[in-house]
């Protein structure tokens, strides 16, 4: 699994003019599921993502967790992100997982976060959406579950 995560002031989900989700301070989540992954993987990432600490303490250095400032979570399927675009012009997406797993993975990832006790909200898979954020410092992270491609 590969996911994009930015530290917001506040983001959501827009589908067809209308919100669909939202969230205040927290983590935005854009997540691809890749071949191969395993409800193992998801859980593992979301542990990783819940504790790491990108959040600034009273020093201002980042030492605290979004489970450290309650923060809330957006969560949001994007299989874009396993695309390959080394050979030619046009991205591959042999890399990333069929849409039946892909979906059964995110769901099982979203569900590791709510239980760890964080407010998550998601966008809707395979569904046409549009994704505002407002970055914060801004702070963008890569993580990668593992690297297989």
């Amino acid at each position: 699994m590969r996911a994009v995560i930015q530290r917001v002031s506040r983001a959501r989900v827009v589908i067809d003019s209308r919100e669909h989700a939202s969230i205040r301070a927290g983590i935005l989540i854009l997540l691809g599921v890749e071949k191969g992954d395993t409800a193992e993987d998801g859980a593992a990432l979301a542990k990783k993502i819940v504790e790491l600490r990108i959040f600034g303490d009273d020093a201002g250095k980042m030492n605290r967790s979004i489970l450290d400032t309650q923060g809330e979570i957006l969560a949001v399927s994007q299989f874009t992100l396993l695309g390959d675009s080394r050979k030619g012009r046009r991205p591959s997406f042999d890399c990333a997982a069929p849409p039946d797993q892909a979906r059964q993975l995110y769901n099982a990832f979203v569900e590791s976060i709510r239980s760890a006790g964080v407010r998550v909200e998601s966008g809707v898979f395979q569904a046409d959406m549009d994704v505002e954020l407002v970055n914060q410092g801004p702070v963008t992270f890569i993580l990668d579950s593992k690297r297989s491609c």
